[in-house]
């Protein structure tokens, strides 16, 4: 069972830190952090930390925190026992005639580690470039070259999927820098993607024309219902694997929701003036982008991952119904498209 240490430091004048510290369950361990009686660093287990941390912002005013830091753990030894201890009950003033507190809902990391880890992936920095270049080379080779090891390593970069999981995380926090810097970022890659692919198509139709049939690329040009229930489940399966800090299981979502791919044979087909496989390759692209939106919202919703506060969980709430009905008529629209196409 994996661990979290959350280190405090308080301003003088906030109070007993350590009475406070003691008034907080879920905890397996604390101890003082220095000699000022300032810090104090707490053993939790890893899905309880959000209710440890915004425990701690409850008992404490905003300008009273000088600073919440939050640590995994590798391992502890000896084993710690994983219960309330006695004087955590004694200092809660926990009875047999108490009813237990009910447990949130959201168990895994912290909301604030998941936005540290998301929010990454909003950011347009050089080597979020540098992996959009490589990658549309790679999956623009692969694809018309029909090999398949080369397509899924370009997968495997995926640097399209971080922008669509923070914007799915923006909207369940309410979050409209986070939302607007994904858009941007999301709006970048897919650009410089179909830029690059465009000038390979352009190219290579012009040197080797005929040659851009293969199966890897074809199977981009069409897309079935099968294709968005692949999408559905590949975009709940990234967010739970973040969202309970096992990062590892992305590597085969990558694989299974690929974004880059059908991105790259749109600009393929253009360059080449296939305007028809070009929309079919377009339409794939749009039903992975809103199913990984739409399962991510309801994955985050499932795990109850929202703001702290009332007014923040007030408008996170009214931008998650928005957008859940935008994306839910988006993939009716897309289905509807899909039928026309297959008639």
């Amino acid at each position: 069972m994996s661990h979290r240490i959350i280190q405090i430091h308080v301003r003088k004048g906030a109070g007993d830190l350590a009475q406070k510290v003691k008034m907080i369950d879920r905890t397996v361990d604390c101890w003082p952090v220095g000699p000022d009686g300032l810090s104090y660093a707490l053993l939790v287990r890893t899905q309880d930390t959000q209710n440890v941390t915004d425990r701690l912002q409850e008992l404490f005013l905003k300008n009273q925190i000088v600073r919440i830091v939050l640590q995994p753990v590798e391992a502890i030894l000896p084993k710690p026992a994983d219960k309330i201890t006695t004087e955590q009950v004694a200092a809660n003033g926990d009875d047999k005639d108490k009813k237990p507190k009910a447990p949130k809902v959201f168990s895994g990391i912290s909301r604030d580690e998941l936005y540290a880890d998301v929010s990454r992936g909003a950011e347009i920095t050089t080597s979020y470039i540098l992996l959009v270049v490589f990658s549309t080379i790679v999956a623009g080779i692969g694809l018309i070259e029909n090999n398949v090891a080369v397509v899924i390593g370009a997968m495997v970069i995926a640097p399209l999927l971080g922008p669509n999981l923070a914007l799915a995380l923006s909207t369940a926090l309410g979050d409209l820098d986070l939302m607007a810097g994904a858009l941007k970022t999301m709006a970048v890659g897919f650009l410089i993607a179909l830029a690059l692919s465009f000038s390979l198509g352009l190219v290579w139709n012009s040197y080797w024309p005929g040659e851009l049939n293969g199966p890897e690329l074809m199977s981009r040009t069409n897309v079935g219902f099968d294709s968005i229930a692949l999408a559905l489940v590949s975009g709940a399966a990234a967010v739970l694997s973040l969202a309970t800090g096992l990062s590892s299981v992305l590597v085969g979502v990558m694989v299974a929701v690929a974004l880059l791919p059908p991105g790259a044979t749109i600009g393929i087909m253009l360059g080449a003036g296939h305007y028809d496989l070009a929309l079919g390759a377009g339409l794939l692209l749009a039903v992975n982008i809103v199913c990984v939106n739409l399962s991510a919202k309801l994955v985050f919703l499932f795990k109850g991952v929202q703001p702290r506060t009332w007014y923040e969980k007030k408008k996170a709430k009214r931008a998650m119904i928005f957008y859940m009905v935008f994306w839910l008529l988006s993939l009716a629209l897309l289905g509807y498209v899909i039928i026309l196409r297959n008639v």
